[in-house]
């Protein structure tokens, strides 16, 4: 279970139990050792360092449900980060469902009326989220197609996805169906929420793979093969993220997390890790005869800038030699 769900939440309840007396409290979060996260919910500061985006709103969920009167059901984003998906960016809002017409939001919630008609709802940890395709298509039509797509690819990996390289379609296609069919329910944002399932392929391990795939498209280029295997020495298999088969080229995304973790996990440094990819890539380069091109979050900002990286390495969609 993620640390999310385990970092502790501290009530003022507690603080009083250990003698804690309002301008003691005051002080602490004024020092910045504990910080509020709904009144009278607190969390000790030194808990947060190093959480991701998601663990931090899945923590002010718990906060909410903690002091709600009927535990809130979160919907969008919210339910997407208490489900383990990626969150692009966070709004510092809770979104959850409403079904009260006169129900006013208090401060950092939003409440949604419009969403799709699903009964079925989540529980982990004692907190209540809608299920995993709903939550695709309520963030699909909601957010923004880059944090959609990263949304949906990740549900899709979870249901369908098994490391090295095995990917269940048929799960995936019943996943979508469910995607589909509660888009289907809707009206506002039915359109975008299609588009987004269209686009989803869980074989995507990473948000930046997801975005660079968008971007591949935005560029002209054929849908991407997706982690791709190539046979390697010694009976090894290389996996590659992006076959870009329209011009005879392959493509990675390179985010810090390779470099930062993978020594550590691996007890080698960062100078042996670089090493190792390099020797891989000359391997896949030299046995396919195919130009080789990595990528990071940088150069992800627009197509364009996507463009411009790509061919810095000879690689063009292949409708770019015929512009005006």
């Amino acid at each position: 279970m993620s640390s999310a769900f385990t970092i502790p939440l501290i009530s003022r309840q507690q603080l009083d139990a250990l003698g804690w007396h309002s301008r003691r409290v005051r002080q602490a979060v004024d020092a910045g050792e504990l910080q509020v996260l709904r009144r009278g919910v607190y969390v000790r500061a030194a808990d947060l360092v190093g959480a991701t985006t998601e663990q931090r709103i899945v923590v002010r969920a718990r906060a909410l449900t903690v002091v709600s009167r009927r535990p809130p059901v979160f919907c969008g984003s919210t339910a997407a980060a208490i489900l383990g998906l990626p969150i692009l960016r966070d709004d510092g809002a809770l979104h959850v469902i409403c079904d009260e017409a006169r129900s006013r939001s208090g401060p950092g919630i939003v409440r949604h009326r419009d969403l799709a008609d699903d009964p079925l709802v989540i529980k982990t940890a004692g907190v209540r989220c809608t299920s995993l395709p709903r939550t695709v298509v309520d963030v699909s039509r909601h957010e923004s197609r880059d944090a959609a797509v990263c949304v949906a690819d990740a549900a899709l990996r979870q249901a369908a996805f098994t490391p090295p390289g095995t990917y269940d379609e048929r799960a995936a296609d019943e996943l979508k169906d469910d995607m589909r069919r509660i888009a289907a329910t809707t009206t506002r944002g039915r359109v975008r929420a299609e588009r987004v399932i269209g686009l989803a392929d869980g074989r995507a391990q990473l948000p930046g793979e997801s975005i660079s795939r968008l971007r591949l498209l935005e560029l002209g280029f054929a849908a991407p093969s997706l982690q791709v295997p190539i046979p390697g020495p010694h009976g090894r298999t290389f996996w590659v993220d992006f076959g870009l088969d329209d011009v005879g080229a392959w493509g990675e995304f390179d985010g810090r997390v390779k470099y930062r973790e993978l020594p550590a996990a691996s007890g080698r440094n960062a100078f042996e890790v670089l090493e190792q990819e390099k020797r891989r890539e000359d391997w896949i380069r030299g046995t396919t005869q195919r130009r080789f091109a990595r990528w990071g979050w940088g150069d992800l900002k627009d197509a364009a800038t996507l463009g411009r990286r790509l061919a810095a390495f000879g690689i063009e969609p292949p409708t770019a030699g015929n512009s005006t």
